[in-house]
C-alpha cells in the first residue's frame, strides 16, 4: 500500500489576513475622520496657534505686528482699567445667566409636563428666534426700548409715566438683549433634564405628605441639576464673547471684554494686545468648563450638554 504524505496546510495567509484586519480598520477610521480632522486643524487649531503667537509679539508703529517676544501684552491686561472691564463682563454674564435660569426653568418645566402632542410645538416656539438674524432681533429691541419707542409711548398713554424712561444704553438694556438672545440655550438643556425625571418620585413625595415646594427643592431641583449647570455654562460663556449687543444696546457705557477685543483688532489695530485678551478669555472659558465637569460632569450631565 502506498503511503501518501499530505503536507500541512499553510496557515500563513490566514494569519496575515488576521493581522491586517486591525490595521485596515484603523485606516478606515482614519479615512472617515480625516475630513473632520482637516477642518478642525485648518479652521480651529491653526488660527488658535496664530493668535497665541501674535499675543507674544509687539504692535508696529503703524498698526502692524512685529514678531519680537514680549510678555507686555499679558501684563498690560492686568491694569485696573482692563480688570474692571473683565469684572463688568463677569457680572453681566452672571446676571444674564440668572435671568435666563429664572425665566427658563418654569418654561422648560411647562414644556416637559405638557402632553406629548404639544411638546414639539412648544419646543418650536423656543427655537423660533433662531430663525431671525441676531442683529435684526437686537434692532427690534432698540425700537421697543428707545425714548420714542413702543414701550415708552404705551406707558405715557396709559398714564403710568409722564416722561420717557431711559431704558437704552445701560447695563440693564444689555442684559435684556443678552437674555433674549441666549434664552433657548438655557431652556433646551433644562427641558431635556426635566423630561428624564421619574414621575414616580414626585408621586411618592406627594403621597408622603411633602408640599409642592418641598418636592421641588428636595427632589426636582437636585435631579435636574445637570441641566441647570449645562444651561448655565451654555449661557454664561457666550455672554462673555458677544460684542454687538453691548455695542448697540449699551453704547459707550457698556464696554465688555468682547467689545475690548473687537476694538483692539478693528479700531486700535493692536493685534498683539487683542490676541492676549482673547487668550485670557479662552483660559477663563476653560476654567468654567472644568468647573462644570467637576460639579455636573457626570454621565447624565454630559448627555444633557
Amino acid at each position: 500500500m502506498m503511503e501518501t504524505n499530505v503536507a500541512p496546510a499553510d496557515k500563513t495567509p490566514v494569519m496575515s489576513k488576521k493581522k491586517k484586519r486591525p490595521s485596515g480598520r484603523l485606516f478606515g477610521m482614519a479615512w472617515t475622520l480625516s475630513p473632520v480632522t482637516f477642518w478642525l486643524v485648518l479652521f480651529f487649531i491653526f488660527p488658535l496657534l496664530f493668535i497665541l503667537l501674535i499675543s507674544f509679539a509687539t504692535r508696529g508703529l503703524y498698526g502692524g505686528v512685529e514678531y519680537s517676544f514680549t510678555l507686555e501684552n499679558y501684563t498690560r491686561f492686568f491694569d485696573p482699567l482692563y480688570l474692571k472691564i473683565l469684572w463688568d463682563s463677569l457680572v453681566i454674564a452672571g446676571f444674564t445667566t440668572i435671568l435666563c435660569l429664572v425665566f427658563g426653568y418654569p418654561f422648560a418645566y411647562i414644556i416637559a409636563r405638557a402632553p406629548k402632542k404639544y411638546r414639539a410645538f412648544l419646543v418650536m416656539l423656543v427655537m423660533v428666534p433662531f430663525w431671525t438674524n441676531s442683529l435684526v432681533r437686537t434692532y427690534a429691541w432698540i425700537v421697543l426700548l428707545r425714548t420714542e419707542g413702543v414701550i415708552n409711548i404705551l406707558l405715557m398713554k396709559i398714564g403710568i409715566i409722564s416722561e420717557p424712561l431711559a431704558m437704552l444704553y445701560n447695563h440693564g438694556a444689555v442684559m435684556v438683549g443678552l437674555t433674549y438672545t441666549l434664552f433657548p440655550f438655557m431652556v433646551l438643556p433644562l427641558y431635556a433634564s426635566i423630561e428624564q425625571l421619574d414621575k414616580s418620585l414626585l408621586e411618592a413625595s406627594s403621597d408622603l405628605g411633602a408640599k409642592p415646594w418641598q418636592t421641588f427643592i428636595r427632589i426636582t431641583l437636585p435631579l435636574t441639576m445637570p441641566g441647570v449647570v449645562a444651561g448655565a455654562l451654555l449661557t454664561f460663556i457666550p455672554t462673555l464673547g458677544l460684542f454687538f449687543i453691548p455695542d448697540l444696546m449699551g453704547g459707550s457705557k457698556s464696554l465688555l471684554i468682547g467689545n475690548l477685543i473687537k476694538n483692539q483688532f478693528l479700531t486700535a489695530r493692536d493685534w498683539p494686545f487683542g490676541s492676549a485678551a482673547s487668550m485670557i478669555l479662552m483660559v477663563l472659558t476653560l476654567i468654567f468648563i472644568l468647573i462644570y465637569l467637576r460639579i455636573g460632569g457626570n454621565k447624565k450631565g454630559l448627555e444633557v450638554l
